[in-house]
């Protein structure tokens, strides 16, 4: 998962573009990268770390420009080298940087296929270097020195009809302006807003994220639709256009479940509202499972989880309680690389407070189970500071696919849900009683205010993929590339590597 911001302004983006990175930096921990354009010259500096790590105001001096670019990322098949840091570039035709957000499906298929018939290189393992090359090259078949708009909407068309899987991207095409567009099952999520300058003329946004706009001072105008193109040009001109042949609202849902801020709106739905629904819903399950339940205190495993955790206590009629404390220069456990590390971090990242727990039934509540080991140290954790009874609640269902589209969840035999029943699940945790969230349910709670949603991005889920391209020979080639005893013994960050493109030399 990534996150992805461009703006076309009428003065200096790049305090802009880093405060927004800073707002998106939930989406990705591992590398951070800002481009902008002026005088016919881009302006880049990427890197493996943290935005704040990233840029520092030598650095920030240099981004000139009042169009640019900006990303955040975590690695999606295991790679933490800053040579895939974001946005990428090209240099023919025009000279077209490009920052994404998910995972082409077809993307080694394109691979082969820019270097047999578009004669263009991949210098890297990522697939939005593909992509990149692909838009690159069908602009290039235009063959015009002055690309029009109608021209790069065209091209925007043959990205869809080549590209397979999920992909929200921003690209700068230098002189012209920035193009954002959605794939045609808007899998992963974009929107843009407006402000107006100080001299009357309008300013631009587009970001993964709501929260993007409003930090920045944009008001949201809309999201982007599936398949649409959304193009700015360095004047400020806005055009809009359908270039899907066949779109569908398809949004992934674990955005709602965990990714997205709640203070986001997305495809019309507000994260916050649904993570209340899933809250409610848990509450009306314990209802129905366990009428007499000994519940004494409800707890959020923080952070996401919390806004579904404080709506259950209330639906419940129980306490509401903060029982960890979180050390927030931890990063996520679920992004972090290899398991030992994310095993390491639980202890480092939560510590409980004993007198929260101590003779008390325990409602602890995540947003979601991956590979379990989390849940499994929270647990002991709560035994160990003197709860009587842990019971586990997930608010989302039983994780027991791989994720295809942009989210490096683990191979499917590293899923804790996998082939597995929920009590089964429940003793592995070592928790007293463990509640799923319904899938029905969690439908319900994001599907009630936009009804152009045609239906949810639910693979992880029920191992259904929507793009309809994703077979049994696809998820074994996943297996390997993901399995963590195979894919961190040969990749890994290259520790002398300043992931800088020499557009402008910004050496440290």
């Amino acid at each position: 998962m990534c996150g992805i911001v461009g703006i076309v302004s009428t003065s200096n983006v790049n305090q802009s573009l880093y405060d927004a990175l800073t707002v998106l930096q939930h989406r990705g921990q591992d590398a951070a990268g800002i481009v902008t354009f002026q005088d016919d010259r881009f302006f880049l500096r990427k890197d493996n770390g943290l935005v704040r790590d990233v840029f520092h105001t030598r650095h920030m001096r240099r981004l000139v420009g009042n169009v640019g670019l900006g990303h955040v990322r975590y690695p999606t098949a295991g790679s933490s080298s800053s040579a895939e840091a974001q946005p990428f570039y090209v240099n023919s035709p025009y000279g077209i940087t490009l920052a994404h957000n998910g995972n082409l499906t077809n993307a080694d298929e394109l691979s082969k296929d820019l270097f047999r018939t578009d004669l263009r290189h991949i210098n890297t393992n990522s697939d939005s270097e593909v992509l990149l090359n692909v838009f690159a090259h069908e602009l290039q078949k235009l063959g015009k020195l002055d690309p029009t708009k109608d021209e790069i909407f065209s091209a925007v068309r043959a990205v869809h009809k080549r590209c397979r899987g999920a992909y929200a991207a921003i690209a700068m095409i230098t002189g012209y302006g920035i193009v954002g567009f959605r794939d045609p099952n808007g899998i992963r999520p974009a929107c843009y807003g407006e402000r107006t300058a100080e001299d009357g003329r309008k300013e631009y946004m587009i970001a993964s994220e709501s929260v993007a706009l409003s930090a920045a001072g944009y008001t949201l105008v809309r999201d982007i639709a599936p398949g649409e193109a959304v193009y700015i040009e360095t004047d400020g001109t806005l055009y809009t256009r359908q270039c899907a042949e066949q779109p569908h609202l398809y949004p992934c849902i674990f955005e709602h479940v965990y990714f997205a801020r709640p203070d986001s709106i997305i495809d019309k739905v507000s994260v916050y509202k649904a993570r209340l629904r899933m809250g409610e819903t848990l509450a009306e399950k314990v209802f129905r499972e366990a009428p007499d339940h000994d519940i004494d205190v409800v707890m959020p495993i923080p952070d996401t989880s919390r806004t579904s955790a404080m709506q259950m206590a209330h639906r419940l009629g129980v306490k509401f309680r903060e029982g960890f404390i979180k050390n927030r220069y931890i990063g996520r456990t679920f992004i972090m690389p290899g398991q030992k590390m994310r095993k390491k971090s639980v202890r480092q990242k939560l510590n409980p407070i004993d007198l929260e727990f101590r003779g008390k039934n325990v409602m602890l509540v995540d947003d979601s189970i991956v590979r379990g080991t989390t849940c499994k140290e929270i647990v002991q954790m709560a035994r160990d500071a003197g709860a009587r009874k842990v019971y586990f609640a997930s608010a989302a269902p039983p994780v027991r696919y791989p994720n295809v589209y942009g989210i490096d969840m683990p191979s499917a035999s590293e899923l804790i849900a996998h082939d597995r029943t929920v009590e089964e699940i429940r003793e592995l945790i070592g928790a007293d009683w463990l509640l799923y969230q319904d899938l029905e349910d969690l439908v319900t709670c994001v599907s009630d205010v936009n009804d152009d949603i045609e239906g949810w991005e639910c693979s992880v889920f029920t191992g259904n993929y929507v793009t309809g391209d994703v077979d049994a020979a696809y998820l074994n080639r996943l297996e390997e590339m993901r399995n963590d005893d195979k894919r961190f013994k040969s990749t890994g960050a290259a520790s002398g590597d300043n992931g800088i493109i020499d557009l402008y030399n910004d050496e440290d």
